[in-house]
């Protein structure tokens, strides 16, 4: 399974952007697929996940009413919708993929969970 980020770039506070996360190698639609970041000098943390099991989607408290992750299953694509960017929203955006179809919620939102990892696609916003 591959995973392949994009759309990552440099924009103003209160300004838009959306991340793209192609899939490869497998059936896209038995996965839950998240989104973390992970900011200079920081560990990499929870940011939104789709689950495959419910369809159900879950965010950090950081970002809930500002981004909104989609997926499209004939595209093998997640998407990470952001609006009203802050930058302390600046980091490197990382997708990933789990295959567990009984994995909890919480579980989805720790990095441990996930089978595999894209390479990461860098946002930066300016102040």
């Amino acid at each position: 399974v591959q995973l392949q980020a994009s759309g990552g770039g440099l924009v103003q506070a209160g300004g838009s952007l959306r991340l793209s996360c192609a899939v490869s190698g497998r059936t896209f639609s038995r996965y839950h697929m998240g989104w973390f970041r992970q900011a200079a000098g920081e560990e990499r943390e929870f940011v939104a996940v789709s689950r495959w099991t419910g369809g159900r989607t879950y965010y950090a408290d950081s970002v809930k009413g500002r981004f909104t992750i989609s997926r499209d299953s004939a595209k093998n694509t997640v998407y990470l919708q952001m609006n009203s960017l802050k930058p302390e929203d600046t980091a490197v955006y990382y997708c990933a993929a789990d295959a567990e179809p009984y994995a909890i919620t919480s579980g989805l939102m720790s990095t441990n969970s996930y089978d595999y990892w894209g390479q990461g696609t860098l946002v930066t916003v300016s102040s």
